[in-house]
């Protein structure tokens, strides 16, 4: 049995994304914050470039950039997606910026064509942070297929996980070869095992970040059955929001918007609650009750890295707003709808 990496079913994972997405390469790694790190090195992130990235993300989103020496240039959020705000995106961009990274918010598309618009306008990379879209489509087109590359989670909180893992996916050809180098430890082993070359060397930067066959064996039997789990878990999704909908109405709670061109990937369903103060009476009331309710991203930009990059109050409004507000329901593939009792939200 093939226990390392880039065995027969990290092999077939990586087909079948490939072939169910169209993009030109996936490549499982050992995290999405891995495959954010490879992302930047294949751009030559470098001290001095500039990266615009939501404030309203996981940490992983910037980091994998400022570990290369890049400064984060932070932007608020659309307060209807929670996905970045594309119409403050072009009086972000300097002459230093190399990236943009759009976050598909619970698994909600960001609007893709303004984004890539703009970025093609001043020939910036773009990277989809996908960590929670996978499957999803802007415009009838999967999410993950938009920018240079895009990155997918494999964590225990995703649609699709076993336990750690990630991909990194290529929407332009000229990077494989540096992609596949890069994941071997700066070698070129990839082109060795199909036979292209001798023996193989140490020809760039890079690192292991290839994850066991094991994992990949696990990923691969939920991805072979990924219509089964969408559609259970959008069953849950629509669970909540019917029963739901009336309560949070007459309660000044707002439930999540999914715009007419999106097709979401039925990752989490959250409200966003009146006032800060609501929120945390909510979240006590249900865990009284034995529901894990939680709260999400806190702002990058209001951090103690995120404050040494420049980030100060106001910065991004909305953003201070929602994460203040939100909070996310229990939402996993195994939640038993059946068992769903809404009085206890009736009854806050």
């Amino acid at each position: 049995m093939h226990l390392s990496g880039d065995g027969v079913f990290t092999k077939k994972c990586n087909i079948l994304i490939e072939k169910a997405l169209g993009v030109q390469k996936s490549l499982l790694t050992t995290s999405c914050t891995h495959a954010l790190e490879m992302a930047a090195i294949l751009l030559k992130i470098q001290p001095g470039d500039e990266v615009i990235v939501p404030s309203f993300t996981f940490i992983s989103t910037i980091n994998a950039f400022v570990l290369r020496g890049a400064k984060p240039v932070f932007i608020d959020i659309r307060p209807e997606t929670l996905n970045m705000d594309e119409n403050q995106l072009e009086e972000l961009i300097t002459e230093k910026t190399k990236a943009i990274i759009p976050v598909h918010y619970a698994g909600v598309g960001c609007e893709m064509d303004k984004i890539m618009n703009i970025a093609n306008k001043y020939d910036i990379h773009v990277i989809e942070d996908n960590a929670h879209g996978l499957f999803g489509k802007y415009k009838d087109r999967y999410l993950g297929t938009f920018g240079t590359f895009a990155t997918q989670s494999f964590h225990e909180t995703k649609n699709f996980s076993c336990g750690e893992g990630g991909a990194l996916l290529i929407n332009d050809e000229k990077y494989i070869e540096s992609a596949e180098i890069i994941r071997e430890k700066g070698t070129n082993r990839s082109r060795f095992f199909r036979g292209e070359i001798d023996k193989y060397s140490w020809v760039d930067i890079g690192s292991s970040y290839l994850p066991s066959d094991m994992l990949a064996a696990f990923l691969y039997a939920q991805l072979e059955k990924r219509e089964l789990i969408q559609a259970k878990r959008k069953k849950i999704w629509e669970n909540y929001y019917k029963n739901l909908e009336n309560w949070a109405h007459e309660n000044g709670i707002r439930l999540p918007v999914i715009p007419e061109q999106c097709e979401q990937s039925y990752h989490m369903f959250y409200l966003i609650m009146p006032t800060p103060e609501k929120r945390t009476s909510f979240i006590q009331h249900l865990q009284k009750r034995w529901i894990n309710a939680v709260f999400h991203y806190l702002p990058l930009h209001l951090s103690k890295m995120g404050e040494k990059f420049g980030g100060a109050k106001e910065d991004c409004p909305v953003t201070e707003d929602i994460s203040d507000r939100l909070v996310r329901l229990p939402f996993y593939n195994d939640l038993n709808i059946e068992e769903l009792n809404f009085n206890y939200f009736y009854d806050f």
